[in-house]
C-alpha cells in the first residue's frame, strides 16, 4: 500500500508555484474563465474577506479552494467557492480535506453556516459535499450578469 501525504494551508503570499498551480487547475474547473493573474491572486491573498486554501499532495499543489467570510446583519457568513482538485490527485481525499479545513476556519471565525453551490453535472463533487454534511437548501439562486 502506498501512503501519500496531503497537507492543507492558507496561502499567505503569491509565488510562481501558486500562479502556475492556478494556471493548471482553473481550466479543470471552468472552460470559460481564465486563471487569475499574479496580481489578482495577490489581491485575494491580501483581502481580509477571502482565503486561498492550498492542498499539497507529497509537496506539490494539487488543489485549491477559496473561502470567503464576511459579516452581514444576521451574523458571520462563510461561502466556499471554486473548489478544484487536479484530475491526477482525485481519490486521495484532497477535496474532503480542503473542505473540512475550510469549515474549521469558518467555525473559528464565528460563522454558523457555510454555503456553496455545485453544478449537478459534478456528480463526484456533489457526493463529497453530501458525505461531509452539506445539505441541499430550499432556495432559489439567481444570477444577474453585470457584463451587459
Amino acid at each position: 500500500m502506498c501512503f501519500v501525504s496531503v497537507t492543507i494551508e492558507i496561502a499567505n503570499g503569491v509565488t510562481d508555484e501558486l500562479v502556475k498551480a492556478f494556471a493548471h487547475l482553473v481550466p479543470q474547473l471552468s472552460k470559460s474563465s481564465p486563471p487569475p493573474t499574479a496580481e489578482q491572486l495577490a489581491e485575494m491573498v491580501a483581502s481580509p474577506a477571502s482565503d486561498i486554501l492550498v492542498a499539497r499532495l507529497d509537496g506539490a499543489i494539487v488543489g485549491t479552494l477559496t473561502l470567503v467570510t464576511f459579516r452581514i446583519p444576521t451574523g458571520m457568513r462563510a461561502w466556499i467557492e471554486d473548489v478544484v482538485v487536479d484530475d491526477s490527485a482525485r481519490g486521495h481525499g484532497v477535496g474532503d480535506q480542503l473542505n473540512r479545513f475550510a469549515l474549521q476556519v469558518a467555525r473559528d471565525r464565528g460563522c454558523r453556516t457555510a454555503d456553496l453551490t455545485s453544478r449537478p453535472s459534478r456528480e463526484a463533487a456533489n457526493r463529497l459535499y453530501q458525505r461531509i454534511g452539506f445539505a441541499t437548501r430550499e432556495t432559489n439562486v439567481y444570477r444577474y450578469s453585470l457584463d451587459d
